[in-house]
């Protein structure tokens, strides 16, 4: 009877179409399952997440979806209930949609099966999940957002997301580092809405308050810049896609690199690279000794007023090669003692083996309106930086004007004090660094300075472990900086911080990103795995997220951009890039569908 439903709906022909799909789905879902197992042991905090004293642990795959239900408090918990939800599509959920648990005794944990029967693809790919979401009285509500391939029976899992009570609700603006796309997806994890550029490297992004989005991107290769975080163009998009706007700044002599900050007035700050001799550096006191590749590229920032549909008038720059000293040649201009002067910057420190070319590495930028500063992340310093923005450029190139009264020079800096000489290896904090931002105004930590300190090379278990640290400047209501002569800039220690329990279970040795939130929620950006999660002030994972684009492994990530739900720049959601109707996949039926199952009930 089944094979006769199946004749009517399918000739030989289709028939042999069909089951050949079905061989090559069950041999991609298990080759998919392995490398989804190879990506969360990068990462284990993927699929043991806990809220209060209730937690899952040991989501899997397989015959099904399996996982455990623990009370890992010291009160029994009573009256659990478990709501599962399976997207629309061609799976069949054969368990009940939900599951009571009448007593759950501390300590003790139940194993929990579910039952489905289909044929789909997860994400990268389609757009099929499995949502369970636990609840009880007095117990913040847990929810699992499982993506998944489904092949009959067989369930592979390609990520798990949660997003429980506590989470922050908003969106989430991002562009892997590989991809020609800029995502936006709420908190379960759906795409709504999608940019799409010629062009990969979309490292620094911003979504304006008028709905545009402004990201980087490498239009051309620059064989005379080859580095990591090179982009050499900007773009701008509108709402709906149409590119409106497009600078470039890529030669032998300057090129674009990694981040950008729009700023109040519709300019935008980048920064960049520019090209200088071995003969240049030598006349500026480098040793030639570290002038292995005969150049160097310090850094330099920019601001830019777009001129619609392309190009732009620069109307203010910094550099660094403005701002040297050194103390190997006493026959050059700059000479001086590096300790008596920690507003400049050593020619000759290098805290990076990339410091032989790429000498600061700049790899994140942002702007403080109230006192009309910029923050700068230096990483081969392994230090922040903070210059005064109010300068014209000819007071940016020296030491006097502007509202510091210092011109361009270093107003503050900290992370690593060997740079100036006002420290030694046990009190250096940032260790390659990014991403350093201001709290923004109004939100809890307000006027602090939140970094995603990578970690590499940091002295501890393994190769390293990332941590998001907090600082408090020393700053006045003027915007003025304090140092006791002789000594390195404060604070002493840091005023919150997040790492891992375990903590080489959180190591990003590149890329990333964090900000608060307006809860007091942190966002975080693993950028090296593609995972992003918010912690609470007591540094609870309450909503997480794994990336699956471009594909399973060019997942890398640069920073993201969170905006909550009132945000002015979000307009009419559009889902059609990723998140296709399901009716639109006319290669099965549902009624094909429910005859499979019927054969293996």
């Amino acid at each position: 009877m089944v094979w006769g439903s199946l004749n009517l709906i399918l000739n030989p022909n289709k028939k042999i179409i069909v089951f050949s799909l079905i061989i090559i789905l069950i041999v991609f879902s298990i080759l998919n399952s392995v490398a989804s197992m190879t990506m969360e042991k990068n990462n284990s905090r993927s699929l043991n997440l806990d809220t209060d004293n209730l937690k899952i642990e040991d989501i899997s795959g397989g015959m099904g979806i399996s996982f455990f239900i623990k009370n890992d408090g010291d009160l029994d918990i009573l009256d659990i209930t478990v709501d599962i939800e399976v997207s629309k599509g061609f799976i069949k959920l054969q368990s009940p949609n939900q599951i009571n648990i009448s007593e759950l005794s501390a300590g003790h944990s139940v194993k929990v099966h579910i039952k489905v029967f289909g044929l789909e693809f997860g994400e990268p790919f389609g757009y099929n999940r499995i949502t369970i979401k636990i609840s009880a009285p007095n117990i913040k509500t847990i929810q699992r957002i499982i993506v998944v391939n489904v092949v009959g029976p067989f369930v592979g899992i390609n990520a798990v997301f949660s997003n429980d009570e506590g989470a922050y609700e908003g969106y989430t603006l991002f562009s892997p580092e590989y991809s020609q796309y800029t995502y936006l997806i709420n908190n379960s994890g759906e795409i709504v809405h999608s940019w799409k550029s010629n062009y990969l490297q979309g490292l620094g992004l911003h979504l304006l308050k008028n709905g545009n989005l402004i990201r980087t991107c490498l239009s051309k290769i620059n064989p005379e810049f080859v580095g990591g975080g090179v982009t050499g163009c900007i773009e701008m998009y509108d709402w709906n896609g149409t590119l409106i706007w497009k600078y470039e700044l890529t030669n032998n002599l300057q090129c674009l690199h990694h981040d950008i900050r729009p700023l109040p007035n519709g300019d935008i700050l980048m920064t960049a690279w520019e090209y200088k001799t071995a003969a240049e550096a030598i006349s500026a006191g480098r040793n030639p000794l570290t002038l292995l590749a005969g150049k160097l590229w310090p850094c330099f920032i920019l601001e830019v007023e777009p001129t619609f549909p392309e190009g732009g008038n620069i109307v203010w720059e910094w550099h660094v090669w403005d701002h040297l000293i050194q103390d190997f040649n006493p026959l050059k201009q700059n000479y001086g003692v590096v300790a008596d002067h920690p507003e400049l910057i050593d020619i000759n420190f290098e805290g990076s083996i990339i410091g032989v070319v790429d000498y600061n590495h700049i790899n994140s930028i942002d702007y403080n309106e109230e006192f009309d500063q910029i923050l700068l992340s230096s990483y081969t310093q392994n230090e922040i930086w903070i210059i005064d923005h109010s300068t014209t450029t000819e007071e940016a190139s020296g030491h006097i004007g502007g509202n510091s009264g210092k011109g361009g020079d270093l107003l503050y800096r900290w992370g690593n004090p060997q740079a100036y000489r006002a420290g030694n290896a046990s009190d250096q904090k940032f260790f390659s660094q990014h991403n350093a931002r201001w709290v923004k105004p109004g939100l809890p930590g307000e006027g602090n300075i939140l970094v995603f300190n990578n970690g590499f090379l940091r002295p501890g278990p393994g190769l390293g472990y990332s941590s998001v640290d907090e600082i408090i400047p020393p700053v006045d209501e003027n915007g003025n900086y304090s140092l006791e002569p002789g000594s390195a800039y404060g604070p002493k220690d840091l005023v919150w911080s997040y790492t891992a329990e375990n903590p080489t279970d959180f190591y990003a040795y590149y890329l990333s990103s964090a900000e608060r939130l307006p809860n007091g929620n942190t966002f975080i950006c693993d950028g090296d795995h593609g995972v992003f999660f918010q912690v609470t002030p007591d540094k609870e994972i309450v909503w997480r997220y794994v990336n699956l684009f471009p594909d399973l492994i060019n997942i890398d990530v640069f920073k993201t951009q969170f905006y909550p739900l009132d945000y002015p720049g979000l307009g009419d959601f559009n889902q059609k890039t990723v998140n296709k109707d399901i009716k639109n996949r006319d290669f099965l039926t549902s009624k094909f569908l429910n005859n499979i199952i019927q054969m293996f009930r």
